[in-house]
């Protein structure tokens, strides 16, 4: 009896062990499927990008990692995309700060404050160095940062003329739904924002629920806001800057000996991402004034009357969105920039 247990025993624990083992290998050869989500519209090089990342993912992989992307805000609104990570319905996404800052609101310190920035070797420099803070601080969230970019220069479209700070005061603002520190920035100022998803930018033109948009160029064009919004100023409000995140709960998921293959095809895809963004945005200006867009250039002196309204917002923004730390580190990287031969302001 007791050589018979013994055997019945042992053959459960080969049985449970082969099982085991089959079940190992068998997720070993299963594909690792991760989602993204981008409000870049489908078909702009924002999203041939991504594509064109997922596909050497893929190969790197030998077919071990499958990118899929949701283009056009599918998934929602930004701060909808980062309450789908959180939950693991969503393990990625293409985030502008804005989108950023609901997990840390660190992000926004590459924005800091609106023309805070003169030209965007300023913005290179500040994003260099803030990196790995920033980085460190959204890896304490939960997130592993694949690429930084920028899509240049966010400007004015607007349904009538508008080139002193008190002409955008007369118009419905566009400001992102769920950024509520944008939204208060805007009214502290004394502007009129109404809180839109992006999606609904085109919508709420035409029915003029907003009849100001702060965008860049590229997104107006690939949208088609010139249709409605026929007015351009051409105020270097602030860098749009994001980055692609993945939550780390689903980078581990991915073989450990293709991860750093992968960053290093996500480090190229962001200089691209940067580089056609950049360029792109000169470009959509140049075919929306084929189109019909009347751009309103700036003035030294206009250009003082809008930071004598931006100015005071500092002490706003300082401590109570922005972390003052990354602030002010902000705001002494970009002194040292100039102080040492950087290139001048434009």
């Amino acid at each position: 009896m007791q050589i018979m247990n013994r055997r019945f025993w042992l053959s459960s624990v080969l049985a449970v062990s082969l099982s085991l083992v089959v079940t190992g290998l068998q997720a070993a050869d299963k594909p690792v499927k991760l989602k993204l989500g981008t409000l870049a519209p489908a078909g702009t090089s924002y999203h041939k990008s991504l594509q064109a990342m997922g596909e050497k993912w893929r190969k790197v992989s030998n077919g071990m990692v499958q990118l899929t992307i949701f283009p056009g805000g599918t998934q929602g609104g930004e701060p909808d995309m980062v309450g789908l990570m959180q939950t693991g319905n969503l393990d990625a996404g293409l985030l502008t700060a804005g989108g950023l800052s609901e997990i840390d609101r660190a992000a926004l310190g590459m924005e800091v404050m609106p023309m805070f920035f003169h030209n965007l070797e300023e913005v290179d420099y500040v994003s260099e160095k803030l990196r790995s803070k920033l980085e460190a601080r959204l890896a304490a969230k939960g997130y592993v940062v694949l690429f930084w970019c920028d899509s240049g220069w966010v400007r004015f479209f607007s349904k009538s003329p508008v080139e002193h700070p008190d002409d955008l005061r007369k118009l419905k603002v566009f400001s992102g739904a769920g950024h509520t520190h944008e939204y208060d920035l805007w009214k502290m100022s004394g502007f009129s924002p109404v809180a839109l998803e992006s999606v609904a930018i085109p919508q709420g033109l035409l029915s003029g629920t907003i009849s100001a948009v702060p965008t860049v160029p590229i997104f107006a064009l690939a949208a088609q806001l010139d249709g409605q919004a026929t007015y351009m100023l051409e105020l270097n409000w602030a860098p749009l800057v994001g980055a692609a995140v993945v939550q780390k709960k689903a980078w581990d998921r991915v073989p450990a000996d293709t991860r750093e293959a992968m960053l290093k095809i996500a480090a190229e895809t962001g200089l691209q991402v940067k580089a056609a963004g950049r360029a792109e945005s000169d470009a959509a200006v140049a075919a929306m004034v084929k189109r019909g867009l009347k751009v309103q250039k700036v003035t030294p002196a206009v250009d003082t009357e809008w930071r004598t309204v931006i100015d005071p917002l500092q002490t706003h923004i300082r401590g109570k969105i922005v972390p003052e730390d990354i602030f002010d580190e902000a705001q002494r990287l970009v002194k040292e920039f100039r102080a040492t031969g950087g290139a001048k302001p434009k």
